[in-house]
């Protein structure tokens, strides 16, 4: 499952410098601002950071050139496991570094969309597709 963002107008040219030491904090501080009982309730998940996705994950979900990817969960959700479902490796999330700074402005948006990125991959986790998700997030936005 993955989270694509088009390019839209007011892209952004400058990007802001983050190290992946700060990158690793920001993703540890979002974790910590989301619903404890999501987080508490991964199990065998490792969420981890990238610069971009891999050519072959760009093939794979078939990415355009104009498409940027914020984050990508590659597993199997909880909803779609059976009984048999034992001995396998961790679920992986991914956060892409890049493509965020390239849409973000500045650092408190940078900050909300991992924060927004990382709980639509733990949907994911937990079997939730996309329309779903955009419509708690719509619902999100309201309240």
């Amino acid at each position: 499952m993955d989270d694509r963002r088009r390019p839209r107008l007011g892209y952004n040219s400058y990007m802001l410098d983050i190290s992946d030491e700060q990158f690793d904090a920001i993703i540890s501080q979002a974790m910590d601002e989301l619903p404890s009982e999501y987080i508490e309730r991964l199990n065998n998940v490792l969420v981890t950071y990238e610069d971009e996705p891999s050519p072959e994950q760009r093939k794979q979900l078939k990415l355009r050139c104009d498409e940027s990817l914020f984050g990508l969960y590659e597993g199997i959700p909880l909803t779609r496991r059976g009984n048999g479902y034992t001995f396998v490796l961790p679920d992986k999330i991914t956060i892409f570094k890049k493509p965020i700074l390239h849409f973000s402005h500045d650092m408190a948006s940078f900050k909300e969309q991992v924060k927004r990125t990382l709980w639509h991959e733990i949907a994911h986790y937990y079997g939730l597709d996309h329309d779903r998700i955009h419509e708690l997030e719509r619902k999100s936005q309201r309240t």
